[in-house]
């Protein structure tokens, strides 16, 4: 990249070929000692995507493979909505133990008189952090 009118040494800016950079100090920038924190996220995001509905990806059909994101996408955010709302175990779980735990829950439907029960297991792990999550979910409004 060539500029019209290089900037002069003299100001603090410098030209290179990666485009131009300002500082107002002539002290060289501080560099970071470690990746910022945010790259972890991101890498967990990736690895919970590649265990789940993007794993069928890519099909060789641009509208499979566009149905198959929508759907990761918002399954991803309404189990990290789920896991937040339960517990602050479940805020860090990864996508495969929130469906395990919150999902694929070991109960009994029973209908009668056009109620339906669901019947937990008496002694299972979850049973805690999953009644939790429904109450918050289907809490009745607060008054304004």
């Amino acid at each position: 990249m060539t500029w019209p009118n290089p900037p002069s040494s003299a100001s603090g800016a410098s030209c290179s070929r990666s485009g131009a950079t300002t500082r107002s100090s002539p002290t060289p920038p501080r560099r970071r000692s470690r990746p910022s924190g945010g790259t972890a996220v991101v890498e967990q995001v990736i690895a919970d995507s590649k265990a789940s509905a993007l794993a069928h990806l890519p099909s060789g059909h641009f509208h499979a493979n566009a149905a198959w994101l929508t759907q990761w996408a918002m399954a991803y955010n309404l189990l990290r909505a789920a896991g937040a709302l339960t517990s602050a175990f479940h805020a860090k779980a990864t996508t495969a133990t929130l469906r395990a735990h919150l999902v694929q829950v070991p109960a009994r439907i029973a209908r009668s008189a056009r109620r339906v029960t669901l019947h937990l297991p008496r002694n299972w792990r979850w049973q805690k952090a999953w009644t939790h999550l429904f109450d918050t979910v289907h809490r009745p409004p607060e008054p304004a």
